[in-house]
This record gives C-alpha cells, sequence and structure tokens, in this order.
C-alpha cells in the first residue's frame, strides 16, 4: 500500500500552517482585503509560504499589506497553565 502525500510530508516534518494575507485591492488601494493560506509547510524557514508570496508578488494584482503566520510551533496548548487562585486588588 502506498502513502499518501500528505503523510509521507508529515513523516518529513511538515505540519499546517495558516497565514492570513492583507493585500490592496488593485482598483481601489486605500482599501484592504484579506486571504487566507493553509498548507503543509515547514517550520520555521516556511518554504511553501515563502513560494506562494513570491508567486502573489509577481503574478497577481494586489500589492501585499502584511502576512500573519500562525503555526502549532510558535504556541501550543500546552505551554498555557491553568490558574489555580484568583486575588482581586482595589
Amino acid at each position: 500500500m502506498a502513502l499518501s502525500s500528505e503523510f509521507r510530508r508529515r513523516l518529513e516534518g511538515y505540519s499546517l500552517t495558516t497565514a492570513e494575507i492583507l493585500y490592496h485591492f488593485p482598483d481601489h488601494p486605500h482599501l484592504l482585503q484579506a486571504f487566507v493560506w493553509q498548507q503543509l509547510d515547514l517550520f520555521p524557514k516556511f518554504p511553501e509560504l515563502r513560494r506562494f508570496l513570491s508567486f502573489w508578488q509577481e503574478r497577481l494584482d494586489g500589492p501585499l499589506h502584511s502576512v500573519r503566520v500562525m503555526h502549532s510551533r510558535l504556541i501550543k496548548p500546552a505551554e498555557l497553565t491553568t490558574v489555580s487562585r484568583e486575588f482581586y486588588l482595589h
């Protein structure tokens, strides 16, 4: 039985990466539009995301404004701890 390409990539260290891309409308540069990109990618260099952003800049209208990247290695639930007590200060 052959392994799926996604499973093979996960074995190579790829994991889900999400990027929120804000870009300027080509006809109305003062307006921003959001685009959400999700793909398996390698942390921390994100070669797939870099390749996509290069494609965007070379081929698509609508200049990039900002890119926000979310990845499980940036923050994990295990890094958060619960509070056992609350104290109120006046």
